[in-house]
């Protein structure tokens, strides 16, 4: 062994002794100890890696938590949630405290959540950071009880809901709810197409239908509150065709019949939701999207519409797959 590799392996050797391996769960943090760690996201601007410019949004997505709920009827409900929580970041600063996102969060966790609890929230999110916008969405499965069509069953139909809250930088707030619908779309033109065979050549045919979601984003007006029941109500009565949780025979053929009286397509799918929609003084903008999965194609019609709102919400939606159900 030549000498640089002696000093190499010396050195090693000494540096294993030096540093002690294994955890000590009894080691207590003291404040000058924990005033004395690194704190690279507060590092002077010349640390910025690639350009030194604002960020829109930095936080956290998805950490999750049992949070409370109010019902129609006044009751709580403890819902898993997921969270994500973001602000605003200026330009010549490295980075957040991450962590505060969860933490300031938490302060919270023991209220009931309501949209207008999340702008409370906000305006510490930016007080806490020093933020010019922040913007907060919680995601839960909401259960609510759906009666068979004939046998007389009850079962628990959940709904895929998010509250969705926006501070800009003169604190004005956005309230919004995002209510997922799971329903049946029979088509027009198949069910003539199978009538007509059945009246020209007495053959047997049956119309295409297939499982849909239309997700409705509602923008509540200040002062006013919309349940998620209420949501339910709506799209319910413009679509008359939701997907069932307890069935029976008597139940499948009441399905068939109902299917067979409300065809429609997914244009009239928006259309419905929007007569419905428009006439709720409490929602001061709306953007329906509708994905009917089609049985008879291997893609998926889609329609997407809003209440037109100068400077609300866009025909567009990100991603139409997020609406396969």
């Amino acid at each position: 062994m030549d000498n640089e590799n002696k000093a190499t392996s010396f050195h090693s050797v000494k540096d294993e002794q030096l540093i002690k391996r294994g955890y000590n769960k009894n080691y207590k943090v003291t404040d000058e100890y924990r005033n004395s760690l690194p704190d690279c996201q507060n590092s002077a601007s010349s640390e910025i890696q690639g350009a030194n410019v604002p960020i829109l949004q930095v936080g956290i997505s998805n950490f999750r938590l049992p949070l409370s709920f109010l019902t129609r009827d006044n009751k709580t409900i403890s819902l898993e949630t997921s969270v994500t929580g973001t602000v605003s970041h200026a330009a010549d600063t490295k980075g957040i405290n991450m962590s505060r996102i969860i933490r300031t969060f938490y302060t919270f966790k023991d209220r009931i959540f309501t949209l207008e609890l999340l702008e409370e929230i906000l305006l510490r999110y930016k007080e806490d950071h020093g933020s010019s916008r922040a913007h907060l969405k919680l995601s839960f499965s909401y259960p609510l009880l759906q009666k068979s069509l004939r046998s007389n069953l009850e079962g628990y139909q959940y709904y895929d809901v998010v509250f969705e809250g926006i501070l800009d930088d003169l604190n004005r707030s956005r309230k919004i709810i995002h209510f997922d619908y799971i329903y049946s779309s029979t088509c027009p033109c198949s069910t003539e197409l199978s009538e007509h065979a059945r009246e020209t050549r007495q053959t047997f045919a049956v119309p295409h239908s297939q499982r849909s979601k239309a997700r409705i984003s509602s923008e509540i007006r200040p002062g006013f509150q919309v349940g998620i029941e209420d949501l339910r109500h709506h799209c319910f009565n413009a679509l008359q065709t939701e997907s069932q949780v307890m069935v029976k025979r008597e139940d499948e053929q009441a399905f068939a019949e109902l299917n067979g009286s409300y065809v429609k397509f997914v244009e009239d799918a928006a259309r419905l939701l929007y007569e419905q929609l428009d006439t709720d003084e409490r929602i001061v903008d709306f953007q329906i999207a509708c994905a009917h999965l089609e049985s008879l194609h291997s893609h998926d019609a889609v329609s997407v519409i809003n209440k037109g709102v100068r400077g609300g919400f866009k025909s567009e939606i990100d991603d139409f797959k997020s609406l396969i159900c």
